[in-house]
């Protein structure tokens, strides 16, 4: 189908305004910022951290679940909802699959930056043992990237064969770009047969791959015997908890992208309203599986089980905890419950309240347990006792949330957010009342 001019001018990549220069501009200062604390990491070692023999995983380890949370719900649920063929996908998916390759090229970016010797990190891939769950994380991650990318690039084809006759004249050099990427795409039936058949294929491959990864981090954490991870609930846990990061930075990031690039008539309140509902659903699961990780122990645990769970309800990290839980998963659940919460802003409100109590989430799901081993604590400094992030792990923490954010910035702007041949397929079957094939 021919797609019309007006259709591709509202959904083609557009410049960077001002604003949008600063917010690069900004995140780029962020990003040198953190590789520079980085460096003098390497240089000094790790005790520029505040990491030590009992909080030997700090800050970085509970940013790489962050991400590798994050990364979830983009891959996976793109991937059920374009083998389920829901209509109202479209304006969607490609966001979500942004989302997902840059965090997951984020969390194995981190967990390096974790490694006091980066120098050895090919000793990994050659000297593993595959009785360690960290060799399958070695392994799931780099598999995981790569269907992800391959998920975002094969349905991207037919635009970019349309991005490259748009630019032909105003900007040649990146009109000949698209033509590189687009890999000679004529539309006809062959390889719109063979470009279908090879998404179905990704999509299929993508739901184990991203089940298989969150699980294997939950293993990572419940294979050590230590309270607080000693839980056969970990796997189900951490893929319900994914999910909740994953839609709220979805919800979050569309809003924006939608705000800034004024695309009010193809991201509706309709969209929004389905985004809401699947993340109530995703919260109210969570919180099935918090009130299974927090509330049952009490009645049956060691005490030293119980220790630990006074600390999060009542001691030291008592405040960080119920803001995650009433912050994170309480209000959005009943904001949500209700249609006037699922309209665009208040959604942006609860999207963004999620993100954030999912970081600080996995602050919390690494940090009290290795702080109460069954050991007491003792005959060691009094900073050993606790565990905060140095300047250093927060310059280089926050480096990697604005890469992350730079990854996200610079596809958006280069690449058609929304599909531009889908949605004039769209259009054309609602026109002619004909049943889309795709």
């Amino acid at each position: 189908m021919k797609v019309s001019d007006t259709l591709i001018n509202d959904l083609a990549p557009q410049k960077f305004g001002r604003k949008g220069v600063i917010w690069t501009t900004s995140l780029i200062i962020i990003s040198i910022a953190g590789i520079i604390a980085y460096i003098d990491q390497v240089i000094k070692g790790q005790v520029v951290t505040n990491m030590n023999d009992y909080a030997l995983w700090g800050i970085y380890i509970s940013n790489f679940v962050f991400f590798v949370a994050t990364s979830f719900v983009g891959a996976v649920t793109v991937a059920v909802l374009r083998l389920t063929d829901n209509a109202w996908r479209t304006p969607i998916v490609r966001i979500a699959e942004i989302i997902s390759v840059a965090c997951i090229i984020m969390a194995g970016l981190t967990i390096m930056i974790d490694m006091g010797r980066p120098d050895r990190l090919m000793n990994l891939f050659i000297h593993g043992r595959m009785q360690s769950p960290i060799i399958w994380d070695v392994i799931i991650i780099p598999t995981y990237i790569v269907i992800c990318l391959l998920l975002l690039y094969f349905p991207l084809l037919p635009d970019l064969a349309i991005l490259k006759k748009h630019f032909s004249q105003t900007h040649p050099k990146l009109s000949k770009w698209y033509g590189k990427f687009s890999l000679n795409w004529t539309g006809s039936d062959k390889q719109k047969k063979i470009q279908l058949k090879s998404i179905h294929i990704i999509a299929i491959l993508i739901i184990p791959a991203g089940f298989i990864l969150q699980t294997v981090d939950a293993w990572l954490f419940s294979t050590l015997f230590r309270v607080g991870w000693d839980s056969t609930n970990m796997g189900a846990y951490f893929i319900s908890g994914a999910s909740v990061a994953g839609v709220g930075a979805l919800v979050t990031v569309v809003y924006v992208i939608r705000k800034v690039n004024k695309l009010e008539n193809y991201i509706t309140e309709y969209h929004f309203d389905k985004l809401g509902k699947f993340l109530v659903l995703t919260c109210l699961i969570y919180l099935y599986f918090n009130i299974n990780e927090y509330v049952i122990p009490e009645f049956t645990s060691k005490k030293e089980e119980v220790t630990h769970l006074n600390h999060l309800y009542s001691g030291q990290y008592a405040p960080l905890f119920w803001f995650v839980i009433i912050g994170g998963l309480v209000i959005p659940i009943i904001v949500l419950l209700f249609k006037k919460g699922r309209k665009p802003l208040p959604m942006f409100y609860i999207g963004l309240l999620v993100v954030v109590g999912s970081w600080w989430k996995r602050f919390l799901i690494v940090t009290p347990t290795l702080l109460q081993p069954f050991l007491p604590i003792q005959g060691v400094p009094e900073s050993w006792h606790h565990y905060f992030p140095s300047i250093h792990e927060w310059v280089i923490t926050f480096a990697t949330l604005a890469m992350a954010l730079l990854i996200i910035t610079f596809l958006v702007r280069y690449l058609p957010i929304i599909p531009i041949q889908r949605t004039a397929d769209e259009q054309e079957a609602t026109n002619t009342n004909k049943p889309l094939s795709s």
